[in-house]
């Protein structure tokens, strides 16, 4: 849009621009790319505990919630955060590490991200929650409330639960915020299988571009900050 609008006034320089940016949408819309690029934030996570100094607890950060019209409910995790919850459960199973879960309010008059995850880990994995965190509007405020918390109770190892293409920014987080951190990730991405449709851009494609730049981006302004 910008470069079809600078075409009046600028028409080399704005044809560059809508041409640039059109190649770049097309190649952001093809799994083979926004895969890739999404894969590449996975590699080299911080998955094996110190053995000097284990995990005491286990930290969830929240992703999103879906509204309801039913009363009762009002609103429940997301997709994304409930495959965060499955494995943040699973990990309690078998570790028996008591839980925290992070996540603020999204809007005006919505229930705590972190309350809507306690209430499904109690009621639908059967899970009990020791610490709900529910003030933090990003990571980097998910992990310095969360370190706050856990640390009045002496606690400052941790298993931190995100999504694998979110671990690497939520683990600088983490570690600057003054944690020992061991990642527990969700299931790692699949590997691309070089079939045709890889290279077919479709609508999937681009909200995994989306996720991957907004995680690099996310990530480059964590190291500088």
């Amino acid at each position: 849009m910008a470069g079809l609008t600078m075409r009046a006034g600028w028409r080399r320089f704005g044809r560059r621009l809508t041409w640039t940016a059109l190649i770049a949408l097309i190649l952001l819309g093809m799994p083979i790319v926004s895969g890739s690029m999404l894969r590449a934030l996975e590699p080299n996570l911080p998955t094996t505990p110190p053995a000097d100094h284990p995990p005491q607890a286990i930290v969830v950060l929240s992703a999103n919630e879906i509204h309801t019209h039913q009363e009762k409910l009002g609103a429940r995790p997301g997709l994304l955060t409930l495959d965060r919850l499955r494995t943040a459960a699973m990990m309690h199973r078998r570790t028996g590490l008591p839980i925290l879960v992070s996540g603020g309010v999204p809007g005006p008059d919505d229930p705590s991200l972190a309350a809507v995850m306690a209430q499904s880990l109690q009621d639908d994995f059967q899970t009990p929650v020791r610490w709900v965190e529910p003030k933090s509007a990003d990571t980097w405020q998910n992990a310095r409330f969360s370190a706050d918390i856990l640390r009045a109770d002496g606690i400052d190892s941790i298993y931190l639960v995100t999504h694998s293409w979110h671990m690497r920014r939520a683990v600088l987080a983490f570690r600057q915020a003054g944690l020992t951190v061991t990642a527990a990730p969700t299931d790692l991405d699949d590997p691309p299988t070089l079939e045709l449709g890889d290279f077919i851009p479709r609508a999937s494609a681009w909200q995994t571009g989306y996720y991957a730049l907004h995680e690099w981006i996310g990530y480059a302004f964590y190291k500088l900050r």
